[in-house]
């Protein structure tokens, strides 16, 4: 059941009618995952959006509509609650920054603030996967495309072959993509999926909220990231596609989406 505050504005928002995943490119068809419906923002977070409510700009590639980009998962955190707040709304976080979160195995994390979810609240937040990867692949009216929106990557994605100077071809090498200037792109500039989403797949990859689940001696505790950005291949880009960093990592090619209930 989705309660939207009446003094919010929903015109940069998608209401996303929830049910079980239908597109038929996903891990969670017909293992009885249900999603329930919600709102979330049409474009990634813009640096204009970031610089009204954090009042810097950690970008690399620096213009109003472009996506914020350099942000770890603690600012999109931060950033939520303190948009909800300017907003009147409630915040859907509870962000301790005084004591560290000891269940935080990652020594790589040297921020490990403790986040909550105050249930109830009513303000902005992270999308867990699920519910970015059920968005993404078109909710209840998706048409199984490999990407958001299309089969035809070039479409509806920035990612490494594209987001440059000229295409690129061949294998992925950091130093093709480095001369060709490839970057960030405004949001909206390709083409939206089945319900009105746009950059979903490239540009930049968007935090969630979800813990990566440790498989392995080997594996790294974090929190996902999923979309696939402009540095990235074109298998990042597919909606069933996750990874996962570090909650104080950042780079140029992460960024993120806001939602709510």
């Amino acid at each position: 059941m989705v309660c939207a505050c009446s003094n919010r504005e929903h015109k940069n928002f998608v209401f996303v009618e929830g049910g079980p995943f239908v597109n038929n490119k996903s891990g969670h068809i017909g293992k009885g995952v249900n999603v329930d419906g919600f709102y979330i923002s049409k474009y990634e977070v813009t640096q204009k959006e970031w610089i009204e409510i954090m009042g810097n700009n950690p970008s690399r590639f620096k213009a109003e509509n472009l996506p914020v980009d350099s942000v770890c998962w603690y600012d999109c955190i931060d950033y939520c609650n303190k948009r909800s707040l300017k907003e009147g709304l409630k915040p859907y976080y509870n962000i301790d920054k005084d004591n560290k979160d000891t269940s935080i195995e990652n020594a790589f994390d040297t921020i490990k603030w403790k986040v909550t979810i105050n249930e109830g609240a009513n303000g902005y937040r992270l999308p867990t996967k699920k519910e970015w990867e059920y968005a993404a692949s078109g909710g209840q009216i998706s048409k199984s495309y490999t990407y958001i929106g299309s089969d035809d990557i070039d479409k509806v994605a920035w990612y490494w072959q594209n987001s440059g100077d000229k295409p690129l071809s061949g294998l992925w090498q950091w130093s093709s993509i480095e001369r060709n200037h490839n970057k960030t792109h405004l949001v909206g500039n390709k083409n939206c999926n089945e319900l009105g989403l746009y950059d979903m797949s490239g540009n930049v990859s968007e935090w969630c909220w979800d813990l990566h689940e440790v498989t392995g001696d080997d594996d790294i505790p974090g929190r996902i990231w999923k979309g696939g950005g402009w540095i990235g291949a074109d298998f990042c880009c597919k909606p069933s596609f996750e990874y996962h960093l570090p909650a104080n990592g950042k780079g140029p090619d992460l960024g993120f989406r806001v939602c709510y209930n």
